[in-house]
């Protein structure tokens, strides 16, 4: 059983807009609003791919660009999270990902002035000679089973974290985690060993 009906749209949602064809999802998968892929920018099939017993809530958006891709397990929760793929995002089974967390493969603008000008025009709707985009930078993200990532952490491209680790809220995590610790700060390091 879901909260979602046979098409694709969510029991008693304010938006008017069904789940995306492109979103798979399995069993048991809880959706508080189909609004949180709004800014799905991929047709392609099985972009987001969403295991048994997911939950995701209101706060959430998943914003993949055009190659994106994301992929979650069995039993995560996703509380308020800003997903953003443009290359590959993975989150595994039994996570907890808390309020206003970012996870990000991407920069998403480049880092060099002079391109970064040429990305401003680019993205002005109304700017009759636009350039198009410089090209970004994208390193997956993956997140290994049961990890919790407390609020208002970011997690940047490039990163993997272990099994069982804990992400402390407000953490900005721009290197790998090993499993089993806890890591806090900006940069997020390593504060707690959990026992083997």
């Amino acid at each position: 059983m879901s909260n979602v009906n046979a098409d694709r749209r969510v029991e008693s949602d304010w938006w008017v807009h069904p789940i995306p064809p492109n979103v798979i999802f399995g069993e048991g998968f809880y959706c508080e609003t189909a609004q949180i892929f709004r800014h799905l920018h991929t047709t392609a099939p099985g972009a987001v791919r969403i295991g048994d017993h997911v939950s995701c809530y209101a706060g959430c958006s998943f914003a993949l660009g055009k190659n994106g891709t994301c992929s979650i397990g069995d039993f995560t929760l996703v509380n308020g999270a800003l997903i953003m793929a443009e290359e590959r995002i993975e989150i595994g089974s039994h996570c907890l990902i808390s309020w206003n967390v970012g996870i990000a493969d991407s920069d998403f603008h480049p880092l060099e002035p002079a391109q970064r000008l040429i990305d401003a025009q680019a993205l002005a709707p109304f700017f009759k000679n636009r350039p198009p985009r410089p090209k970004l930078r994208t390193m997956p993200v993956i997140i290994a089973d049961n990890v919790w990532i407390g609020m208002n952490a970011t997690i940047l491209k490039g990163v993997t974290i272990g099994e069982n680790s804990v992400v402390a809220a407000g953490s900005v995590v721009t290197k790998s985690v090993p499993a089993n610790v806890v890591v806090a700060g900006n940069p997020a390091i390593v504060v707690k060993k959990f026992n083997d």
